[in-house]
């Protein structure tokens, strides 16, 4: 709870993994890949609840063995490649609801296990930015490594061209804008608002920047690799 606010936090987590297969429960550095997401929120200041959102019983089981609970099972029709996860949340939200309408919690948060290097500070600052701000959502970021301004999209005749267009060419990087990215570690919203708009993303929507380091986010082997290297190195394990 925080200033007198209800938080619910979901993990979602489906079965159908395709690059890395079954990596949400994928053993890294002697925990499955999801366990390092269900830790860290059960260390929140602020989380009053941690459900897990999936379809697959053996990602239920491993979930149950770390101490989340999941009070519902996420229908198969959710879970496919092509469902956006705010489905998913907004099932979540809509079941707890209607499950027991007394209980009403003022803002939800969304925690992909693919994100296992955020801290528990990562997750709170999020949440304290969300409220003490009075916005209705706040999302994780990072600094992007490579600059759209350098990018371009290429034609059937290989022709370049600028994705940004712009009357200057930029050649020196420090001059380049300072530009940020979703890094997938943290989305805060006000739970009303999330049901009637659907989205983590508005106009209003603000940002917690967080550091390149912690902002992995494992859709590869390689990253899975990676991940592995850096938790053998105790600030990330314990982060």
């Amino acid at each position: 709870m925080i200033d007198g606010k209800t938080v619910l936090a979901i993990i979602p987590a489906r079965g159908g993994s395709k690059e890395v297969l079954r990596k949400n429960i994928r053993n890294v550095a002697g925990k499955p890949l999801i366990a390092w997401t269900i830790t860290t929120a059960q260390n929140s200041k602020y989380i009053d609840r941690l459900i897990l959102s999936s379809e697959d019983e053996e990602i239920i089981q491993v979930a149950e063995d770390w101490g989340c609970e999941i009070p519902f099972h996420r229908p198969i029709e959710l879970a496919q490649d092509s469902t956006p996860t705010i489905l998913a949340v907004i099932y979540m939200l809509e079941q707890l609801a209607n499950s027991i309408p007394s209980i009403h919690y003022d803002y939800v948060v969304l925690l992909q296990p693919t994100s296992p290097l955020r801290s528990m500070v990562d997750i709170d600052i999020c949440i304290e930015k969300c409220v003490y701000q009075n916005t209705n959502t706040c999302v994780s970021v990072t600094k992007a490594k490579q600059s759209p301004y350098w990018m371009y999209t290429v034609n059937e005749d290989s022709r370049m061209r600028s994705l940004i267009q712009s009357d200057e060419l930029i050649s020196r990087r420090q001059d380049l804008p300072t530009v940020y990215m979703l890094n997938g570690a943290v989305y805060v919203a006000k739970c009303d608002w999330l049901l009637q708009t659907k989205a983590f993303l508005a106009e209003d929507t603000i940002a917690y920047v967080m550091p390149q380091e912690r902002s992995l986010d494992i859709d590869t082997e390689l990253d899975l690799a990676l991940l592995e290297i850096m938790l053998q190195d105790r600030k990330y394990a314990t982060a």
